[in-house]
């Protein structure tokens, strides 16, 4: 592939940098600019999608006609990363989880009217949303295929009960997707139906705390007993729940990591920074070897992780499923944060480990990463099996003129 990107791109990239230093990066120093759960406060956050609306920052990852700029995944992974910089940066710009994830599999599986009704207020920054999948036990979690929340068909509706937890920011959302078995069939026994929060039968049993700060509206635990979906409310067909899961599941993991390399690299910057100033037994942070070497590495594995999450965007553009890249991707990127928020703070010291820096703040967050959408474990386990059915052919370069290998069809 190609790796010079774009003038295009280049320009949103510098405009999205250009906010994030000018509106954004100031706010994370004031305790007031926060809300209870570590994220940017409400009220504040609306002000600042208004201005990231007038500069045409606004949904870059959807198509003309759904509101955005219609930006390739190479794109994404540029602007992105940019975008997290700042730990509230990628929810100003709509570009955050779960919204991201869920417009992005509304707008390839939604109908006309089901984008009108569904996309279109969450495009627009008028309500939130929520992803509902995982289950507790014996319930699915990576694997869908244990789901157990049933949708039995009554007349024209399909009527839900079941249990459903660390739902993503349902405590805020109001349209909500969920994953319920319509039949037993291995391949074809559960479907994506959408629901509005005011429709009864379901409820919030509690938000689930949790070691690190929070999206808009946690991570919740739900009760389903007898909530009502009409037929028309099904997304992408009828036993087609796992083709939403793949659809929205493999480009949201790769999207996690564009962010997620935001935050490594902002880690690095800050231990950077103070080891350039920070003087101990007659000699500079910086000029020690072995925080010369603990950087040095870490920016390795950061443009390690950056070509992984190139590599995948690439073949997702090619429209290849990409699902080797977007794992490899998501192991790589999610651990090196984790060690280059850990990195940062052993650099600063007392002050990494106070609320000096937001080095606390990334770090605590830092290790939902190896779970989130699938543990680390989950996914070498997908690697090994690509292993054990290509062989040599795992290591294959794509050829000119050829269709990419796992093209969707």
């Amino acid at each position: 592939m190609d790796f010079r990107i774009s003038p295009e791109i280049e320009d949103y990239r510098l405009r999205i940098a250009a906010f994030v230093e000018r509106d954004i990066l100031p706010l994370e120093a004031d305790r007031a600019c926060y809300d209870a759960h570590g994220n940017v406060a409400l009220v504040l956050l609306d002000s600042l999608r208004a201005k990231a609306r007038a500069e045409g920052l606004w949904c870059l990852q959807l198509k003309p006609e759904n509101g955005g700029v219609g930006m390739s995944k190479i794109g994404m992974a540029v602007c992105y990363e940019e975008m997290n910089r700042s730990i509230f940066g990628p929810v100003v710009f709509n570009s955050a989880a779960p919204d991201d994830g869920n417009m992005q599999v509304l707008e390839t599986l939604g109908t006309p009217q089901q984008k009108q009704c569904w996309l279109q207020p969450i495009a627009e920054g008028k309500v939130r949303s929520a992803f509902v999948m995982t289950e507790p036990h014996p319930g699915g979690g990576s694997d869908p295929s244990m789901i157990v929340t049933k949708a039995e068909k009554r007349g024209d509706r399909y009527v839900v009960s079941g249990r459903k937890w660390f739902i993503t920011g349902a405590e805020e959302a109001s349209h909500f997707i969920l994953i319920a078995r319509t039949s037993d069939d291995p391949r074809s026994g559960l479907t994506a139906f959408l629901y509005h929060r005011d429709q009864p039968g379901w409820r919030i049993l509690r938000r689930i705390g949790i070691m690190g700060p929070e999206e808009h509206g946690g991570h919740c635990e739900l009760e389903f007993d007898g909530l009502e979906i009409a037929e028309e409310n099904i997304l992408g067909g009828l036993g087609r729940g796992l083709k939403v899961t793949q659809t929205r599941l493999g480009p949201a993991r790769l999207t996690h990591c564009m962010r997620w390399l935001g935050l490594a690299k902002r880690s690095i910057e800050i231990a950077t920074a103070y080891a350039a100033e920070r003087t101990g037994f007659g000699q500079r942070l910086a000029d020690r070897e072995s925080v010369q070497m603990m950087l040095g590495d870490l920016a390795m594995r950061i443009e390690i992780g950056r070509l992984l999450v190139m590599k995948a965007a690439w073949a997702l553009d090619q429209n290849a499923f990409a699902r080797k890249e977007v794992s490899m991707a998501k192991v790589v990127v999610a651990n090196v944060l984790h060690a280059a928020a850990d990195a940062g703070i052993q650099i600063n010291g007392a002050r990494g480990y106070s609320t000096d820096t937001v080095l606390e703040w990334i770090y605590r967050y830092a290790r939902q990463a190896r779970l989130v959408d699938g543990a680390d474990e989950v996914h070498k386990m997908v690697l090994n099996r690509f292993l054990t059915e290509e062989g040599r052919q795992f290591w294959q370069w794509p050829v000119e003129g050829k269709a990419v290998e796992g093209a969707a069809r």
